[in-house]
């Protein structure tokens, strides 16, 4: 193919995350790891499609093997994988299987005879006021940009670093399999000054799996360094990209965020007039989020008891009380169901795992019993209480990312593939650490103002 002629995108997305599409919109989302799903949406060369694979949850072994499960079985089932782009979508503030991710797509699509030149690493996410300049990455907190190694990002239990200079990062990450001085860089001078042939000929001195810093403080630096990547991909180069949400955008294709109005949300026939929302996540910002929601009153409260939840002798009664106390709230108004606030753990990790998956169990159970009540829309708050909500709790396989409520930020999902009294209902996932204080309330209250308008 010339290089002269456009190239559709054609992006097999692997998030790490269920809330990584907050960029994009018109693109499919599955939330069963089947392969067959992406295979089947990719299989005419064109398009996207999300795979949330939750594996930023998952040990290192596990996330692995789950990749190249994922990629295997999409390259297996497509008669012709030419132009097939695979990004690793993760976190804008450097956490999750950085190197390992990535180093198991490249193995998947070796073992089909397809050798990756580079490895793109892009992490901004310019909505969040997290960029890259310099090769070094910062983070917007409190209004300040502060690097990343200063920033309580870098003290995660799991992902923790003490590099915000990328090239240092990635050595620091790969335990020195991966040199520093043997990344490359495209510096914001390459992309506003030398524009696409320039970054284009940075990408072409990569060979074998080379790591390519790509710097960027606006949609415009990722605009020049996508279109570089298209013309290199017609002439048979092959780029695996790990990055944040917003690098997915211009690689996709799309140009602008969509900002849903009130007449954009859809409304599904045939259900209640009352919607739930279901909170999951324990981060400050959503306690100080349902607080709000608390206070502009409206909505019907129950609280899941954690201490309940994790005796023998409570659990299952409690559930009930609880499910059929939400069935017959929802009759009447709008009802949000969250844990209780008070995070209980335990010094043993494993403890600790086995509470918050009970727990998650709990939240599953709840949303699988008020099913019935076929509520009019679902919000879930929290990444990994968004992923379970819609695989375990409403059985979606596969929904399209309609848009977002805010400029990259809280997308709106409707099922596609799910069971039929769950099709077209209007599904959001809000991330636990997004959004002002009175983000979800706002939510709610747009998503109430369109049953409304639609009754």
């Amino acid at each position: 193919m010339s290089a002269s002629l456009p190239v559709q995108p054609r992006l097999l997305v692997l998030d790490d995350d269920p809330t990584g599409s907050q960029c994009v919109a018109g693109v499919s989302a599955a939330f069963d790891l089947d392969p067959a799903i992406p295979a089947d949406l990719l299989a005419d060369g064109s398009g996207a499609c999300f795979v949330l694979t939750n594996s930023r949850a998952l040990d290192e072994g596990d996330a692995v093997a789950l990749n190249r499960r994922i990629v295997g079985g999409v390259l297996d089932r497509l008669e012709d994988p030419a132009g097939l782009h695979v990004i690793s979508r993760s976190d804008s503030t450097l956490r999750g299987h950085v190197i390992a991710e990535p180093e198991a797509i490249a193995d998947a699509l070796a073992e089909k005879g397809i050798e990756v030149d580079a490895f793109l690493f892009c992490p901004a996410m310019i909505e969040a006021g997290r960029f890259t300049e310099g090769d070094v990455h910062f983070a917007v907190v409190d209004g300040e940009a502060r690097r990343v190694e200063d920033t309580d990002f870098a003290r995660d239990a799991t992902f923790g670093y003490s590099n915000s200079d990328l090239r240092a990062f990635l050595q620091e990450r790969s335990g020195g399999a991966v040199a520093a001085g043997d990344v490359l860089s495209i510096s914001l001078d390459d992309i506003r000054e030398g524009g696409v042939d320039r970054v284009a000929a940075v990408l072409t001195g990569a060979r074998s799996r080379t790591w390519v810093v790509v710097n960027a403080t606006e949609y415009s630096d990722m605009d020049v360094v996508a279109e570089a990547v298209r013309r290199l991909q017609a002439d048979g180069r092959v780029f695996v990209t790990r990055c944040g949400p917003s690098f997915v955008r211009p690689l996709a294709g799309q140009s602008s965020a969509v900002v849903l109005g009130e007449a954009d949300l859809p409304v599904a026939s045939g259900r209640g007039e009352h919607g739930l929302v279901v909170v999951g996540s324990h981060v400050g910002l959503t306690t100080q989020q349902l607080e709000v929601v608390q206070q502009r009153g409206a909505l019907t409260e129950f609280e899941l008891d954690v201490e309940a939840l994790l005796d023998p002798e409570r659990r299952d009664q409690h559930l009930e009380e609880t499910i059929a106390a939400i069935r017959s709230g929802l009759d009447g108004s709008d009802c949000v169901v969250y844990t209780s606030r008070t995070l209980v753990s335990t010094d043993s990790k494993e403890e600790s795992l086995a509470i918050a998956r009970s727990v998650s169990d709990a939240v599953v159970a709840v949303v699988q019993g008020v099913r019935p009540a076929r509520p009019a829309w679902v919000v879930a708050k929290g990444g990994i209480t968004s992923h379970e909500v819609a695989a375990s709790g409403l059985g979606i396989r596969r929904a399209t990312v309609a848009g977002q409520f805010f400029p990259g930020q809280i997308s709106l999902f409707t099922a596609e593939d799910a069971p039929e009294d769950v099709l077209g209902v209007p599904y959001v996932v809000f991330p636990g650490n997004v959004g002002g204080r009175e983000a979800l309330a706002d939510v709610i209250d747009r998503l109430r103002a369109a049953v409304a308008a639609a009754a």
